[in-house]
């Protein structure tokens, strides 16, 4: 295994592209795919719920578009199996580029939706398939934008590079939140409700050109390629979900575990937390001001802590997030109740801070657990499902509990145990930071 770490595969590069060119494709690309998610998931809950479920009451119909929203990272899972699949046979570019012309036609395609006004069951059927597409998409996003980085960073710089794929995420939701806030701040609740709410799906359509420009010229990792010509070389026909599960089991709960906390904190601050502060009183441009405030600050955070991962390992953040989010739990929701602008937004920033803990180290540590030939499929897979029963049902489970016991306190305890599940997922797991992905693969093959 020494011999290995003389070989300059080991530690990636760039190729025929810069760097800073694959970092502009991987964030531009994912901050318009979490835009289009997130737009989605702030409208099910401010207003799909009038508009595509209008026959039930308020709260049962904001669970019905809660559930349409939870629909599309049931699809995640499929996204990542077939991505993956195809991401580890052909590579990871293709697909990039496949992932995103999905999600921001399947978005621009929600903004042209009649209502059930209009049209009437078709309406919630048709914005449930749009989901489901768009679930799809993501699904097979993130693990390519994440490779496309890892695979051909330095070492010692991976959990760096890595990082801006995550970027993406609260930077989507900082033009999320920033469009809809602009919205709710200068047309009445009548015009938003009539035809303000499509403009923000519409937009997406300028955001997908500007996207598909960047990634079109980015090249295939050379560990990849390598990979991919040992494959062809041997004549072994590889179907990478099934090596995935039967011979990468570990890795995969690891990583499926270690994604609990980090889907449930995000969801429960980005979604429930707008339905908690407007029933409590305050009002939506509050709420989506301070979301766009919190998420500001961590698109900044992000990077430094995939960086600091570079230096001190990637359990170590992951860990204190995960540890942080359990006591932070029970101060999260008092914090949001108060109803002062100040307060919400500090209740929300630091429920994010401690997401990004989690989630700037996250990509090279889940890349650095699988070998290069299944490694689209595996991160893809324990991410998406995870998705499914974390991120899908936060928002779900905690309006339901909220719903039963008129209390905030039974979704502190939800918060907290899916906190101890990625604690413990994070602790079982290798620590990976001074791997190299040439040691990954021979100690993998």
């Amino acid at each position: 295994m020494a011999s290995t770490r003389t070989k300059p595969q080991q530690s990636g590069t760039t190729g025929t592209t810069s760097m800073r060119r694959l970092i502009a494709a991987s964030l531009v690309g994912t901050t318009i795919e979490w835009y289009d998610f997130f737009i989605y998931g702030s409208l099910a809950a401010l207003v799909f719920n009038k508009l595509f479920f209008p026959d039930s009451d308020p709260l049962v119909g904001t669970m019905l578009a809660l559930g349409s929203y939870a629909v599309g990272f049931a699809a995640r899972p499929l996204g990542g199996i077939v991505f993956g699949h195809f991401g580890d046979k052909l590579g990871r570019k293709k697909l990039l580029i496949v992932s995103m012309l999905m999600m921001g036609g399947s978005t621009v395609l929600i903004g042209l939706l009649p209502t059930y006004a209009a049209i009437g069951i078709m309406a919630p059927v048709l914005l449930t398939l749009l989901r489901v597409v768009q679930g799809v998409a993501l699904g097979g996003e993130w693990g390519g934008a994440v490779l496309i980085l890892a695979e051909q960073a330095k070492p010692g710089r991976r959990g760096f590079a890595a990082s801006w794929p995550q970027v993406g995420a609260p930077l989507g939701n900082v033009l999320a939140a920033g469009v809809l806030a602009l919205f709710a701040a200068t047309l009445p609740d009548e015009q938003f409700l009539s035809w303000g709410w499509r403009v923000p799906f519409l937009l997406s359509a300028l955001l997908l050109g500007i996207g598909y420009w960047v990634r079109i010229s980015v090249s295939e990792p050379k560990v990849f390629e390598a990979s991919k010509a040992a494959d062809e070389a041997s004549g072994h026909q590889k179907v990478p979900v099934k090596e995935v599960l039967t011979k990468h089991p570990k890795a995969l709960l690891q990583a499926l575990g270690g994604h609990f906390a980090v889907n449930v904190l995000y969801y429960t601050v980005t979604a429930f937390a707008l339905v908690y502060v407007t029933q409590l009183g305050s009002n939506r441009e509050t709420a989506l001001v301070a979301l766009m405030i919190a998420s500001g600050i961590q698109t900044v955070l992000i990077p430094l802590f995939g960086a600091w991962s570079d230096k001190v390992g990637r359990k170590v953040p992951y860990l204190i997030g995960a540890s942080g989010m359990l006591i932070f739990a029970f101060a999260l929701f008092p914090m949001l109740g108060t109803g002062s602008f100040l307060v919400i937004v500090a209740a929300m920033s630091i429920g994010l801070i401690l997401h990004g803990l989690m989630y700037g180290p996250q990509a090279a540590f889940y890349a650095e657990l699988f070998p290069t030939r299944v490694r689209y499929t595996g991160i893809s897979v324990g991410v998406q499902l995870a998705s499914v029963f974390a991120g899908s049902m936060a928002p779900i489970i905690a309006t339901a509990l909220l719903a039963q016991f008129n209390s905030w306190i039974p979704v502190a305890i939800y918060l907290a145990i899916c906190a101890v599940i990625t604690m413990a997922a994070v602790a079982w797991a290798p620590e990976t930071y001074k791997r190299s992905l040439t040691d990954v693969d021979s100690t993998n093959s």
